[in-house]
Formats: C-alpha cells, sequence, structure tokens
C-alpha cells in the first residue's frame, strides 16, 4: 500500500514538472513524458483501493448486523426468562415445602445409577439416529456424534434461545465436511420424529389414563405443529419443480448477491432431507426415535421406584410414557436455559392434575428427574466441548454471519482436512 501511495505522489510530481516545462518543450518530448506517466501512474484499481480501503468511508455493515442481532436476542432471552417466572409461579404457589422436603428424605438415591444409565443408552441411541440422518450426505460414525449431542444439550442446558441446536451444526461441519446448513436440516429432521415419538406415547398412554382437558388441548397442539411442519419439510425434499418455483418466486426480489447467499443455503439445507428419498433408512430413523424415547421414559420409572410410595403405586409403564411425552412437549416453549419453569410445571399437570397425586410429591419428583437430566449430560457436554477445543465466540460469529455455510477459522479449532467441492446432490 506505501509504494502504491509513493508511486502516485512520484507521477503526480513528474506530472506537475512535465506542465512548467510545457512551452519549452518539443512535441517529441511531450510524448515521451505521458509515455513514462503512464509507465508510473498505478493501475486504476490500485487508485480505487487506496481511496476505498480507509476505515472511515467503509461502513462496518456486519457490526450493525451483530449489534441488530444482539437486540433481537436480548429481547428473546428477557421473554423467555419472563415465561420461565410465569410457569416457576404455578408451579411453586401454594407448596408446602415442609412436604417437599419429607419426599425427598424418602428417596432411595441408589436408584439413580440405573436410571441414569437407562438415560445413556437412550444418547447412544439418538446418536445412531444421527448418524442414519446424515448417510445422504456423508457417513459419520455414531462413536463421533455421541460427544456432539452431549455438547448440544449442554449448550441447551447453559445457554438460552436453544443455542445448541446451532452448536451441535456448527461442532459437526468442523468435525466433517457436512455445512452447518445441512447439520441443522437433520437436526430439524430429529425433532420432528422426536415430537412423533411423544405424540405416540401420549396416544397410547390415552387407553389406560384419563386424559384431563388440559392434556388434550397441549396433545392436540403439538399434534397440529408437528404435522404441519413433517408436511414442509416433505414438501421441501421431494417437491421437485414446484419447489424450485416457490425458492425462484422467493429469491426474485432479493439483490443478486444476497439471493445467491440464501439459494445456497437452501441447497444445503434441502440436501440434509434426503432421508425422505429412502423408506428403509426412514424406518430406521422411526423406530430408533421410539427406542430413543423409550429408554428415557424407563428412566422416569426408575425414578419413581426411588421415590417408593404413592409416586411409585401410580407410575406405572403407561404412566410413565404419559409423563415423558407431556413433560419433553414443554420444552418447546421459549424459556430459559434449561427448561426450568414449563418443565416442572408439565410434570405437575400430569401428575397433579391426572393421575391424582399431591403437588408437593408431584414438584418433587418433577425436581429430581429435571436434575437428573441437567446435570450429568452438562458435565460430560464440558468435557467434550473442552476435547472438541470449541469457542464460544467463533461460534457466534458463525452465527451472525451473513452466510453461516462460510468456513470459519476451521484451522485453529481442528486439524485441517480437505473439503470436498460444494454442492451435494439432493439424491445422493
Amino acid at each position: 500500500m506505501i509504494s502504491i501511495i509513493l508511486s502516485y505522489r512520484s507521477a503526480v510530481s513528474s506530472v506537475a514538472n512535465l506542465v512548467s516545462d510545457e512551452h519549452s518543450c518539443g512535441n517529441s518530448r511531450r510524448n515521451h513524458a505521458e509515455r513514462r506517466i503512464l509507465r508510473r501512474a498505478p493501475p486504476q484499481n490500485e487508485l480505487l483501493c487506496v481511496s476505498s480501503c480507509r476505515p472511515t468511508l467503509v461502513p462496518a455493515r456486519r457490526d450493525v448486523g451483530e449489534s441488530q442481532a444482539a437486540g433481537m436476542n436480548r429481547r428473546r432471552i428477557i421473554l423467555g426468562f419472563a415465561v420461565s417466572a410465569f410457569f416457576l409461579f404455578f408451579a411453586l404457589r401454594g407448596q408446602d415445602y415442609g412436604a417437599i422436603r419429607e419426599a425427598f428424605s424418602q428417596v432411595t438415591y441408589w436408584y439413580l445409577i440405573p436410571a441414569l444409565g437407562l438415560y445413556i443408552i437412550g444418547l447412544l441411541v439418538r446418536a445412531y439416529r444421527w448418524s442414519v440422518l446424515l448417510r445422504p450426505v456423508e457417513k459419520v460414525s455414531p462413536r463421533t456424534l455421541v460427544g456432539i449431542n452431549a455438547v448440544g444439550l449442554m449448550a441447551n442446558n447453559v445457554l438460552p434461545l436453544r443455542t445448541g441446536e446451532f452448536v451441535r451444526a456448527y461442532a459437526l461441519s468442523q468435525r466433517t465436511n457436512i455445512k452447518k446448513s445441512t447439520g441443522l436440516a437433520t437436526i430439524a429432521v430429529e425433532r420432528i420424529f422426536d415430537g412423533m415419538a411423544l405424540l405416540t406415547f401420549i396416544a397410547g398412554s390415552m387407553l389406560f389414563v384419563d386424559m384431563t382437558s388440559q392434556l388434550n388441548r397441549v396433545a392436540e397442539l403439538a399434534l397440529a405443529v408437528f404435522a404441519l411442519a413433517l408436511v414442509a419439510l416433505v414438501l421441501l425434499a421431494r417437491g421437485g419443480r414446484v419447489r424450485d418455483r416457490m425458492l425462484q418466486l422467493a429469491l426474485g426480489p432479493l439483490p443478486e448477491n444476497l439471493a445467491t447467499r440464501v439459494n445456497r443455503m437452501a441447497e444445503s439445507f434441502i440436501s440434509g432431507l434426503g432421508i425422505f428419498h429412502n423408506w428403509r433408512q426412514l424406518t430406521l430413523v422411526s423406530v430408533s426415535s421410539l427406542i430413543a424415547w423409550g429408554f428415557e421414559a424407563s428412566m422416569y420409572w426408575m425414578v419413581a421406584r426411588a421415590f417408593g410410595g404413592s409416586i411409585s403405586a401410580v407410575m406405572g409403564v403407561p404412566e410413565s410414557l404419559l409423563t415423558t411425552g407431556i413433560a419433553n412437549l414443554a420444552t418447546l416453549v421459549p424459556s430459559s436455559p434449561g427448561y426450568v419453569g414449563p418443565y416442572e410445571a408439565a410434570v405437575i399437570l400430569v401428575l397433579s392434575g391426572a393421575l391424582g397425586l399431591t403437588r408437593e410429591l408431584a414438584l418433587s419428583y418433577g425436581v429430581l428427574v429435571h436434575v437428573l437430566l441437567w446435570l450429568p449430560v452438562t458435565i460430560w457436554g464440558v468435557i467434550e466441548w473442552s476435547r472438541l477445543h470449541l469457542s464460544l465466540r467463533q461460534v457466534e460469529d458463525a452465527e451472525y454471519a451473513s452466510d453461516p455455510d462460510a468456513v470459519t477459522e476451521s484451522s485453529d479449532v481442528f486439524p485441517a482436512s480437505p473439503r470436498p467441492p460444494a454442492g451435494v446432490s439432493l439424491d445422493s
């Protein structure tokens, strides 16, 4: 840059000298001087660089975008904590804390060891399910995905706005050649099958448990949401010309550069929906979803055995399935990190509203299950985060980037690995 400026100043001074001598010079000398100026003058693009690369003249668009996103996130965080406070008020109002202490004093804590083991087996099944979802894009070992899943669950437990989903996609993109948009698509499919598995549990438990009107409304709302989401993903994956035409209409009004980026992200996202082209793999995902949530429901049943007494008496298999379904659907409500509030309120809604237990016993049971779901996987996730050398700043940069599939300092996070050319076939 300095050499360019010096060259430019030298050229200007040469021009001035030539002008002063113009009347005393012949045409031949004038032509020779002009040729010398052309040789010494910097190229036009370099002059433009000198004038346009000054920091004061270029608006910091990325900083503006980040500040706007940060402001929006702050509002969402405040809303989440307000929602949690509302549900906590519902869960804690009118409680007899002496009865809660008494309930915890009766717990046989040795039961929590097999309960935790059942939950971990369910996490292993989820890692296998994710590997099946990723097969149309790239073969990834379930062993690799177990740690990434733990990191995502940890992030959801300690960070707001379900940030763990993006953290999972980011970590996956750093360990494999899979783009973040593609990873997010497979995670979206996971969530759809999670919801359908939980709704299956609720529907099956209806044959044995008298549902309250509130529980019925929760189940109906969840069914509508997940059914619409499933239809939308299927249309994206198998829409063909109709989908392509809709994307063209959506991208038409956008500026060319922005439309190109959005189109590239859409293609990456759609490539993550390749599971809908393979019925065998789709069946594997459906069955593994039921198995994974079945192990988690077994954990609910085992924790009831730890309490003994009336909780153990009413918490049979159908009741455990119902509690698992309603409590986990409640975590879809935007709230504070770890879903504190909605989870406890949902457990009380089932155990006290439908099963007839006291609110104190219902809350005690909900708190213990929540701690068992939250604490071990959070510790595990922190260990995996450190082992994978992840950086929260890098995750934030990737999340706020105009093109989330851009490579973000991957060489600083993991050993460099060759990436294949962009563009994954939808039918691959």
